[in-house]
């Protein structure tokens, strides 16, 4: 019997496949070599080891309990082998894109636009995670993040401005002074009591001073924490509400929302940032791509 424990490797793939298929004949077919060279890798598989691995039945052969154990082994072992050179030719998959902005921009806007993104970016895999705030120690730990924000932007940091954020007052038609609102000035919306929300408490303040109006007198009703919830309660016809203008375009288009004074320009952008350090393509294209959607 040879010292070396591991038989000679042409001698187990003549053995596994005789074993497999059942015969040597099979075996030689399977291999592309002879009936004899078959079964001379086999008597020498069994003298290395020592033991007998088939028995005669018949005309056939039948394995013994040692061919069994060893059909075992090879069996899972080539198998093994199989799926590691498989993977191996497989290309290598990039890397996830870990891109951060709020819930609501990420259920409003770009969840419903994921099919066109996969289209224009196929080779761009994004992970995502919902955060809020802007420029956070958290936000620093992604790839990118997508806020809306307003400058002077924070140093550590690598924005690109993708389009100027504009607000507007919505409501749901079915709202009672739905009609009413878009026949008169601005000032009217003191009369009315206000959805807002937590997450940017300036909101309404900001719109009424563009508006000359005094934020003291504006009648904050239900509040919400994230915009998000906000939108869908105005959407369901509870109160006038102020929202970013692409994440109500698609509500405003089905006519669930009206703008009565449209939309303007509040000083911030909307902004694909990430940390200081080495250029990202996917970032460049992302920024390249969510630019054009916005415009």
């Amino acid at each position: 019997m040879s010292t070396s424990l591991l038989p000679p490797l042409n001698a187990l793939r003549a053995f596994e496949a005789t074993a497999r298929l059942g015969g040597v004949g099979r075996a030689a077919q399977a291999l592309h070599v002879t009936h004899g060279a078959v079964s001379r890798q086999l008597k020498l598989l069994e003298d290395h080891l020592g033991l007998a691995l088939f028995q005669r039945a018949g005309r056939g052969l039948r394995l013994t309990a040692a061919g069994t154990r060893l059909q075992e082994a090879c069996s899972e072992a080539f198998s093994g082998i199989e799926d590691c050179v498989r993977a191996l030719h497989r290309p290598a998959a990039s890397p996830a894109l870990v891109l951060g902005c709020s819930g609501s921009v990420l259920a409003r806007w770009m969840i419903p636009r994921l099919p066109a993104l996969q289209a224009a970016l196929p080779g761009v895999h994004l992970q995502w995670s919902a955060l809020d705030g802007s420029f956070t120690e958290t936000q620093a730990t992604l790839d990118a993040v997508l806020l809306l924000a307003q400058g002077p932007w924070p140093r550590g940091w690598q924005v690109r401005e993708l389009a100027p954020e504009r607000v507007g007052v919505v409501v749901a038609p079915s709202h009672p002074a739905a009609h009413r609102l878009r026949h008169v000035p601005p000032s009217a919306l003191l009369q009315e009591t206000l959805l807002h929300t937590s997450s940017r408490p300036q909101a309404w303040p900001a719109w009424a001073q563009a508006h000359d109006l005094d934020p003291a007198q504006l009648q904050l009703g239900t509040g919400f924490e994230h915009l998000y919830y906000l939108l869908e309660a105005a959407v369901a016809g509870l109160g006038p509400a102020i929202a970013p203008e692409p994440l109500v375009a698609e509500d405003l288009a089905a006519g669930r929302l009206v703008a009565p004074w449209e939309f303007a320009a509040t000083g911030g952008f909307w902004v694909l940032a990430r940390p200081d350090g080495p250029v990202d393509a996917r970032v460049d294209a992302l920024a390249g791509w969510a630019a054009g959607q916005l415009r």
